[in-house]
């Protein structure tokens, strides 16, 4: 509450000046959102004097509006609120009306208010990609508005997650990692405005459906016409590093007697690492024939396993190989180091925080990332002195790199960095076409666009708004974990699909 009340009170004092009631357009403000998913039943109830504190701060910096939380009614009733200080919205994808009457009980003569329609929803890599039919969105909508109730659609304009800023689930309650759920970077989900800003037929129906049940005559505006795509030529990869190129330009290195998470590197001016890689790296390792490496306890959230930088883990092929080893749901993953006694090996561990969870009970958001859960061994011989590297990829520290050379060994699978340049004259939105590569992260300019894994789907390109590029030559970097391709590609459109292979169940309510 330290870090929040130094925040706050820099933050609302600006607010308070644009408030309603002061003449500017802050009608409401809301001080936390679905707290009563946090819930642990028979262990945990949230913190109601966290919410005080809140109400607190907001009220101590000239907050005048109204103050709001927003929650499930019908799964976490006021568990999430402060009855009767509070006014409490209701989250929810269908079914309004058991929503709206479980709202009117919790707080009677109040106007019923749907802070989250969930108007589509939103991708885990390896899922179906999520569609929601007009027809079903039309209905919901309309039943809010006959109800009568108020509402704010979740997500109006889909968009994206940038770089590494993709949130996560964790689906079943475990507290390890096991039931960890990347999302993708897009998270088009299916809005009445697209990822890219595009209007859409349900886009349409809201300005249809406010015409008709509006009490009050407001200005509904025209939609625009749908802003221009473009397939630029296909582009040749023409530089590469190597893993070991990568390392040797990674300015800080630190020594660790046993692993420990990225976040606690003295690093960012003590607030360590919190996105990107950890290479874990041990010298001088002398490694029988026919070992056995064992990571203990889950790995947050995926590994690749180098020897000499030749790639021992296997590379990804589909989404059943998140069941075995280098992955999440595994405990204490073993894997085979091969036939052949290697002596003074050097053994690298790349490890990669594929995005923290934002959602689900408190326990849950203990998400330190790397290997940090238990220790690495050989065979039985517990493996201590390691190097921790980490790769973040800064943009000034990507756009300094320097020693490129012509790609060799693109047959070989292992992480590499691939880069290609182009020109352009003409700036416009386009997506990157990812369906040749396997899996990593692209940078545009120095800037971290977003994740790939076309071998799980169900996204298959990147969304790169023109603003991203500039007129001349414009740089492509690809951070390439197993195979990469010889050319980037472009598309008009996105693409979405899933591989046919045995598929992750999906999730579908928050709740």
């Amino acid at each position: 509450m330290g870090h929040v009340a130094r925040f706050f009170n820099a933050l609302l004092p600006i607010l308070a000046a644009l408030q309603f009631t002061k003449g500017g357009p802050i009608i409401a403000l809301q001080i936390e959102n679905e707290y009563g998913s946090t819930e642990q039943k028979g262990k945990f109830v949230p913190d109601r004097v966290y919410l005080e504190q809140l109400r607190e701060l907001h009220l101590k910096n000239g907050i005048v509006e109204l103050l709001f939380t927003s929650d499930s009614p019908t799964a976490h009733g006021s568990v999430g609120t402060l009855p009767g200080v509070l006014f409490q919205t209701a989250n929810f994808g269908g079914n309004p009306e058991q929503d709206f009457n479980r709202l009117k009980q919790l707080q009677p003569n109040k106007p019923a208010m749907a802070m989250e329609f969930w108007g589509g929803w939103f991708d885990h890599w390896s899922e179906q990609h999520h569609v929601r039919k007009n027809s079903d969105f039309y209905n919901v909508l309309e039943r809010i508005l006959r109800y009568p109730a108020s509402f704010n659609i979740y997500m109006f304009e889909g968009g994206t997650n940038w770089g590494f800023l993709n949130g996560a689930n964790i689906a079943d309650g475990s507290i390890n990692n096991r039931g960890y759920q990347p999302d993708t970077t897009s998270y088009d989900y299916d809005a009445p405005l697209t990822e890219a800003g595009d209007y859409t037929e349900k886009y349409i129906m809201v300005r249809q459906l406010l015409n008709q049940y509006n009490k009050v005559n407001t200005n509904i505006p025209q939609a625009p016409s749908i802003t221009k795509k473009i397939i630029y030529p296909t582009i040749n990869i023409t530089q590469q590093l190597k893993l070991k190129e990568i390392t040797d330009r990674i300015p800080h290195k630190f020594l660790s007697k046993t692993p420990t998470s990225m976040e606690y590197l003295p690093i960012n001016n003590g607030a360590g690492q919190s996105y990107g890689y950890i290479i874990y790296k041990k010298d001088n390792l002398d490694i029988p024939a026919n070992s056995f490496l064992m990571i203990a306890g889950h790995v947050c959230d995926t590994v690749m396993v180098l020897i000499n930088g030749i790639l021992i883990s296997k590379p990804l092929s589909n989404a059943d190989d998140l069941n075995g080893f280098g992955y999440w749901r595994v405990a204490n993953g073993k894997l085979f180091l091969g036939a052949e006694h290697v002596h003074n090996a050097t053994l690298e561990l790349v490890t990669e925080n594929w995005g923290r969870n934002n959602f689900g009970s408190l326990d849950q958001f203990n998400q330190h990332k790397g290997i940090w859960q238990g220790n690495i061994f050989l065979n039985d011989n517990m493996l201590l002195d390691w190097q921790l590297i980490p790769l973040e990829f800064k943009t000034k520290w990507t756009n300094n790199l320097e020693g490129w050379h012509i790609p060799y060994d693109l047959w070989l699978p292992g992480p590499a960095l691939y880069r290609a340049t182009f020109v352009v004259h003409e700036l416009h939105d386009t997506f990157i076409d990812m369906r040749k590569w396997n899996k990593g992260i692209v940078i545009v300019n120095g800037f971290v666009l977003g994740r790939y894994a076309s071998k799980l789907g169900p996204q298959q390109t990147l969304y790169l708004p023109a603003p991203l590029l500039r007129n001349g030559t414009n740089s492509i970097i690809i951070f390439e974990h197993f195979t990469p391709s010889k050319e980037i590609t472009f598309s008009s459109n996105p693409i979405f699909y899933t591989p046919k292979v045995e598929q992750i169940p999906t999730v579908i309510q928050k709740t």
